[in-house]
């Protein structure tokens, strides 16, 4: 029999019109008292009973008996009850084709209008059962949708025959629809990402989210397989709370969780922080991302089953299958229809190894744990005592050295509990999620796949074990306030006591913890031709065992941090000190390249500027002009000489870089704008002479400045303003005077080659200087890309003649001149340095000389 339903009107005419519906609504939304799954519950009620007098009032219009074979519903998110506060609204009008096509057309609009213009997003569709399921054949996402669909108004029978119909479609039609169900899934998870690991997370379509969590229950609907219930329900409620608070802080509706809109979020809830917000957002997501991992492995046994059953009932005669073999892997332990189990005589109640013992044969076998298995585990597993027996620190470490396979098997042992059981420091940094964009997982999953890295590098050192454990721990500290490499030397020492290592073992992977950012930093950063460099990692290190597990420690820990945090050219340098710091251990001496026998004997200017330099502990810049050129020297805390020779007007010519830590670089052309270690860079007349790649930068040049007045006076600035090679920073302004300049071109560009598959642009111009007709003023080298010179000597103001040897007129002037090398990429470092002077009183035509700075300022 077709009941229909037809509310009466509203006592109160205005509550059912728009207006009333806002302003309910509003004051809703305003409510502090309630939130959460009883704010959408009576967010969904306010709008059925505001669509409710909508339809009512439309088919009241149409005269009476309008509303049978007429049903409004609702279908989806809005289905389910699930009305964010910025939801869009799904709606269905069906009828039963009975009606007049236009009567039907006038009540959707009756229905449609009033919505959109609240400005609320509406996805409507007006269909009769059958043409709904025709749709939902040919849509999945249709077909999920009518799955919650849920009776608004009208004729409640056709809504119930269509819900009834459409679930009966999902069920037969279950081994066709599951699969392309989970393609689905997969294909939305590669496109979003992993919801538990992204810094600012798609809360509905990224895997582990809401789109996951109603796929779950499409799963369920098709009564062919179920998903893991515990937890399931509190982590979808998590996830719509935070969208909730997500649409009221942004006003929009959005149901990404952007950096800048976490705090608000964290407090709309009532968080501590951001990372909190974070923090529980990654625990929701697991939990449905492993109940999705468990559903659709047991869908695809079932599917499995299915398919060859029919075929083993003809093979047999009718009679009974097969039942499916178990393998044994280890004691307790077999394999079961693609899955590890417990053997029937497993007495985990008596095996306190026997978690790690399976989890070590799953990983090694490549298959997953049974669910039932891990539960059961969980439930009945007693904790092992302390130290750990030998058995189980060996399960351990062959469970670390499984490789790709050890991350499922250690998500489902994280999904019971039962590693913050075995590693209770590990709850700590369990999805805790890291504020740097270098880094693609949170700390607890990146130990997990730094150990899967270090898996594949177990056969370049002596003590693979060692080598997987300090995997697993080295950001063990980031769960303490301070430097998590010191905090995590404490927590190591006391987990490798635990589990059962001697002391010297303890020591080591106190060590590798400790210092398992030296390596890279050190040669990244510090200057590897320096003996105290080489002689400070040695004594941190230690002994050669050591390096050789910190070396490959490093480039596991890298690897699995993102692909921005390793490449061959740190790999290189790494792989340098390495061979220099075994070199030291070894006993070898270590060669200074920089000795005082190898330089030329030095001027009472550059002795004065070496005491200086130790006196202050800071490096020393000088500047001076000579009618050969100008040159600017460098001394070093330590007392390594830099030469920078600018020759003629506007040239720059660079040099050999020698400097010690605290410098900018190391030589070899590792520097930036220096050439190779020790060699200083002559300045030369006519063409200047160019040579690629790390050895010898190019020199460019630039003539200015015809018969003219006095050059402008100007500034000279060097800087570095990143760290480089060699590390330090150097700075220097200072006012200077530029010699005569030679008549020439104003701008060319030069392209550099720096080390492999490395160019820096170079932009050299020359704007209007006081001085002559043409100025070189403004000269710029920089850049990390190919690219273009900016041409143009530019016409300067007349000046007044002096007197000097070519006859009357003026010398020309330079007005700026400005230098930036700009290492870029892997390389790093920056040299800034605009300089420039009033130049002296030339010839006629132009006399000879350069640049140059009179004056000296310590950097």
């Amino acid at each position: 029999m077709t009941s229909v339903e037809v509310p009466k009107e509203s006592a109160d005419s205005q509550d059912s019109g728009p207006s009333g519906y806002a302003a309910a609504r509003l004051r809703l939304l305003q409510e502090e008292a309630r939130s959460g799954p009883p704010r959408r519950s009576a967010l969904a009620e306010l709008t059925d009973g505001w669509l409710n007098g909508l339809f009512a009032a439309g088919t009241a219009d149409a005269g009476p008996g309008a509303a049978r074979g007429i049903a409004l519903v609702a279908v989806g998110g809005y289905g389910r009850g699930e009305l964010s506060p910025r939801s869009d609204l799904d709606l269905l009008l069906l009828h039963d084709g009975g009606a007049d096509p236009g009567a039907v057309a006038a009540l959707a609009d009756r229905i449609w209008y009033p919505v959109w213009d609240l400005g609320l997003a509406l996805d409507h569709s007006v269909r009769t059962p059958a043409e709904a399921r025709k749709t939902a054949a040919d849509d999945l996402k249709v077909h999920l949708g009518l799955l919650d669909a849920r009776h608004i108004a009208g004729d409640l029978g056709l809504t119930t025959g269509t819900r009834s119909a459409v679930l009966a479609d999902w069920r037969n039609q279950a081994p066709k629809r599951l699969p392309e169900l989970r393609e689905l899934c997969e294909e939305r998870a590669a496109r979003h990402g992993e919801l538990s690991h992204l810094l600012e997370p798609d809360l509905k379509e990224a895997r582990g989210g809401l789109r996951d969590a109603t796929a779950l229950r499409a799963v369920a609907a098709s009564w062919l397989a179920d998903a893991p219930r515990e937890g399931l329900a509190e982590a979808r409620r998590t996830l719509l709370d935070v969208r909730d608070a997500l649409h009221l802080t942004t006003g929009r509706a959005t149901d990404r969780l952007a950096l800048q809109e976490q705090d608000q979020v964290a407090a709309e809830l009532g968080l501590l922080d951001a990372d909190t917000l974070l923090r529980q957002v990654y625990e929701a997501a697991r939990t449905v991302a492993y109940a999705g991992d468990v559903t659709w492995r047991e869908v695809g046994r079932v599917l499995r089953s299915r398919k060859a059953r029919p075929r083993l009932r003809g093979l047999l005669g009718g009679q009974k299958a097969a039942v499916a073999e178990r393998s044994p892997l280890a004691e307790g332990v077999v394999e079961h229809d693609g899955e590890v189990v417990l053997a029937r005589a497993a007495r985990p109640e008596r095996d306190p190894v026997l978690p790690l013992r399976a989890a070590a044969a799953a990983a090694q076998a490549g298959l997953p744990l049974s669910l039932h298995a891990v539960r059961r585990i969980a439930a009945a597993a007693k904790p092992l005592p302390t130290p750990w027996p030998a058995e189980a620190r060996e399960q351990l470490v062959t469970l670390l050295g499984a490789g790709r396979p050890t991350v499922q098997v250690w998500e489902a042992l994280e999904a019971e509990g039962l590693i913050t059981r075995l590693l209770p420091d590990w709850e700590r940094v369990w999805c805790r999620p890291q504020r740097n964009a270098v880094h693609t997982w949170t700390v607890d999953r990146h130990l997990v796949e730094t150990a899967v890295r270090a898996a594949d590098l177990t056969r370049r050192v002596g003590r693979p074990d060692l080598l997987l454990v300090a995997a697993l721990l080295h950001d063990i500290g980031k769960g303490w306030p301070g430097d998590h490499s010191v905090a995590g030397e404490i927590i190591a020492r006391d987990v490798a006591a635990r589990i059962g290592f001697d002391r010297a073992d303890v020591a080591v992977l106190a060590c590798l913890v400790r210092h398992h950012l030296l390596l890279v930093e050190t040669a990244t950063r510090r200057d590897l031709d320096d003996p105290a460099t080489v002689r400070s990692v040695a004594e941190a290190v230690g002994s050669p065992g050591t390096l050789e597990l910190l070396h490959a420690l490093t480039e596991a820990d890298a690897l699995a941090t993102g692909p921005a945090a390793w490449s061959s050219w740190r790999g290189s340098l790494v792989a340098d000190l390495v061979k220099r710091v075994a070199a030291v251990l070894a006993g070898d001496e270590v060669e200074d390249p920089y000795a005082a026998g190898d330089a030329a004997p030095a001027s009472a200017e550059e002795e004065r500027l070496a005491v200086e330099a130790v006196r202050t502990g800071a490096p020393v810049v000088a500047l001076r002009a000579d009618s050969g050129g100008g040159a600017l020297g460098v001394w070093g805390a330590r007392g390594a000489w830099v030469l920078w020779a600018l020759r003629d007007l506007g040239a720059l010519g660079f040099c050999g870089c020698r400097w010690f830590g605290g410098g900018f670089g190391r030589g070899a052309g590792r520097a930036p704008g220096c050439g190779a270690a020790g060699r200083r860079a002559r300045a030369g007349r006519g063409a200047a002479r160019r040579r690629r790649g790390a050895r010898h930068a190019p020199a460019d040049r630039a003539h200015g400045g015809a018969a003219g007045g006095r050059a402008a006076r100007g500034d000279a600035r060097l800087g570095a303003d990143a760290p480089v090679a060699g590390g330090g920073r150097v700075r220097l302004t200072a006012p200077g005077r530029a010699a005569a300049g030679r008549p020439g071109a104003g701008a060319r560009r030069v392209t550099r080659h720096r080390g492999p598959a490395r160019r820096a642009r170079r932009r050299v111009s020359a704007p209007p200087g006081h001085g002559g007709a043409a100025a070189p003023g403004h000269r710029r080298v920089g850049g990390v890309a190919p690219g273009h010179g900016d041409r143009g000597p530019g016409p300067g103001r007349p000046g007044a003649a002096a007197p000097d040897r070519a006859g009357p007129g003026g010398g020309g002037g330079a007005g700026a001149l400005r230098a930036c090398v700009d290492a870029g990429g892997e390389r790093g470092g920056r040299l800034l340095c605009d300089g420039g002077g009033r130049g002296a009183a030339g010839g006629g035509a132009g006399g000879g000389g350069g640049s140059g700075v009179e004056e000296a300022l310590r950097g």
